[in-house]
């Protein structure tokens, strides 16, 4: 559904992409991860024919973006980190007037609004100003412009930026149910959003892909494999109770354990984290250990690290803002680049102030040739 091949973006002496490759399968969704100017906007909206590539090639449904780009436009809806709407329109009229840009007729348009307001929870905002709407329910009505037409592919850059843990938690669930039967890129900077709602991966720093898979094998790169696991200290199978000290001594001398550390816990337990590598199992040795001893054990855990855990390893000293300010200026053909990387350099106050004089101005010209 999608496939990018080394695409690459350079704003004069600053490069934004460096010949990123990636595909995206059908029905996937796919979380797109990156720290603060890494190129997630960047890729996105070459993706999406808002941006040119200096170099590489892209594909969307089977169409070039840079040969085809309304036919990309028609099978893709997208949500931009900051979606700039229509202030004085009402919910509906202005999903009408999207609806009318994209020269949906209005049986279609009935019938999309009737699945849109169920799925993006619109029903009780239709009448109501997008200005007086609460940000959550204006990314409710971003989404509900993203499936107007019923694209097959979404593209959603920070989706939940800014919204409250309620906002979000309903949001997430909007883009599960919209996935379903969808091809969904999925861009933020909550990891715990994506191993919620995505099954795959793709993690960008300076401006190249350095991980891309499922979840649980982005997660397994590190190598390591954690074990939690609490021994009662107070009561034991047979003998007396085990001492803190009695218990590390042991489970480090397992074979394959490569360190044990001692976790704070109620004064009934011993509490332990293990690490071991990830290509064996440890669970059966230490249940083993725990039954020849004849200790109590009440809680065993085997956790691969965390996704926050490997983003970090992986995009550790990723200087690109930094290279961002102190790039040459960019070529006059060139966007600058501050419009074009998500929360790097640029003014927000000043930038939303800019984006909704110009959506004024837009909508005052089209009312004057009307």
């Amino acid at each position: 559904m999608i496939e990018a091949t080394g695409l690459t973006k350079v704003y004069g002496a600053y490069r934004a992409l460096d010949r990123v490759s990636f595909e995206v399968r059908k029905g996937e969704v796919v979380g797109f991860l990156g720290p603060n100017g890494a190129g997630k906007s960047t890729t996105m909206r070459i993706l999406t024919c808002y941006n040119s590539a200096s170099g590489g090639s892209a594909k969307v449904h089977g169409y070039d973006v840079f040969d085809e780009p309304l036919a990309v436009r028609e099978k893709i809806g997208y949500l931009p980190q900051r979606a700039q709407m229509y202030g004085e329109m009402s919910v509906k009229e202005y999903l009408r007037f999207v609806a009318d840009v994209r020269g949906i007729d209005d049986a279609s348009f009935n019938k999309r609004m009737r699945n849109i307001v169920e799925v993006c929870g619109l029903g009780t905002v239709l009448g109501k100003d997008i200005r007086q709407l609460s940000h959550g329910y204006r990314q409710r009505v971003g989404l509900g412009q993203a499936l107007i037409h019923n694209p097959p592919i979404l593209i959603l850059d920070e989706p939940t930026s800014d919204l409250d843990p309620n906002e979000k938690a309903e949001v997430l669930e909007y883009i599960k149910e919209i996935g379903k039967d969808r091809t969904v890129i999925l861009s933020t900077h909550n990891l715990g959003e994506v191993e919620e709602s995505c099954a795959r991966a793709i993690i960008i720093s300076k401006g190249r892909v350095v991980a891309d898979g499922a979840i649980d094998e982005v997660r397994a790169r590190g190598g390591r494999v954690r074990y939690q696991l609490l021994v009662d200290e107070k009561a034991a199978l047979r003998g007396t109770a085990p001492s803190n000290e009695e218990v590390s001594a042991a489970l480090g001398a397992i074979a394959g354990v490569l360190s044990v550390k001692e976790l704070p816990t109620d004064d009934r337990a011993h509490g332990f984290t293990l690490l071991g590598n990830k290509s064996t199992d440890l669970r059966g040795e230490i249940f083993k250990l725990c039954v020849e001893k004849g200790w109590l054990l009440l809680e065993m855990r085997r956790d691969i690290q965390k996704l926050e855990d490997v983003f970090k390893s992986l995009t550790k000293g990723d200087e690109a803002a930094d290279r961002l300010r102190t790039a040459a200026p960019a070529d006059e053909d060139d966007e600058p680049a501050d419009e074009d990387e998500d929360d790097d350099v640029e003014d927000e106050a000043g930038e939303d102030a800019s984006d909704d004089d110009d959506a004024s101005d837009d909508k005052a010209d089209s009312k004057d040739e009307d």
